[in-house]
Parts: C-alpha cells; structure tokens; sequence
C-alpha cells in the first residue's frame, strides 16, 4: 500500500540537528484515526519524553473529528509510542547523558497503520539557523540562474 503523509514538522529542521531517525507506532483511538485521515493534526511544540520505561508523545494535537458523539478524543492528551525497550533505554541514555531531545519529524499512514518518525535532535544556536537561512537563500539564487540561463 505505501505510505501516506498526513502531516510533517518543519520547523524541527529549523530549530534542531536531527541526528538520528526512528519510526514509532501510536496508540490511538478511533476518532482520532478518522480526524487524521482528515488532516486535522499540528506537530508544533511537541516532544517525546520517556516515564517508567514507556515512550509517551506530548503537546500533538490532534483535532477533534467534527461527527462525533460523546465518545470523541480529547484534542491535547498524551499518546503513548509503541517502541522496543531496547529502543526506549537507547534513546534515554542518549537524552539524560548528552543533552538531546527527542522530537516527532513526520506523522505518516504505513500500510493502513499510523506511524510517527522521531528524532533524535540537538538544539541549534541562533547564529547555526542564521547560517542555514543564507545557505537556502543562495541555493536558491542559484537554482533561479540556472533555469534562467537554460531558458535562453
């Protein structure tokens, strides 16, 4: 079936280096599964944290779908990440020894299952996003020469 991008984080990018990636599933319920099929979700602000050996993702929202009943989800809960031990204590010695944070990069459907990729992220000095904005800024300048001049 492949995959389906249901939403991406781009300021993650923006605001950290992402040193390693890894996929998650989600632990959800059904109306929260229908309100991301809509697009209803925002990644912004959120984060992983790890509690009792359980990786548990904070701040997403997800949307509350528009037909439900009484039953529907609450917009703003935590949602607990379905990863192997060996992954949750890795990803832990790595966050309380070296600073990182771990964050949530794109929230996708594989295979008719919800998926989450995480990273493992370093927070950038404001002089590291100033200089990644010039480098984008003349990739494009130069991206705009060039089909310029094969225009011509």
């Amino acid at each position: 079936m492949g995959e389906k991008l249901i939403c991406n984080n781009k300021k993650a990018y923006h605001e950290y280096f992402i040193e390693e990636k890894l996929e998650a599933g989600m632990v959800l319920q059904g109306t929260e599964v229908k309100s991301l099929r809509a697009g209803n979700v925002n990644l912004t602000d959120s984060f992983m944290l790890i509690r009792e050996g359980e990786a548990f993702l904070h701040n997403l929202h997800i949307s509350p779908y528009d037909f439900g009943n009484r039953a529907n989800h609450q917009p703003d809960r935590q949602r607990k990440l379905l990863l192997h031990s060996k992954e949750i204590s890795w990803l832990n010695g790595r966050v309380r020894e070296q600073g990182y944070s771990i964050i949530p990069l794109r929230l996708y459907f594989k295979d008719g299952l919800v998926k989450v990729e995480i990273g493992l992220a370093k927070g950038k000095k404001l002089y590291d996003k100033r200089e990644d904005l010039k480098k984008k800024d003349t990739q494009r300048e130069i991206s705009q020469a060039l089909k310029a001049r094969n225009r011509n």
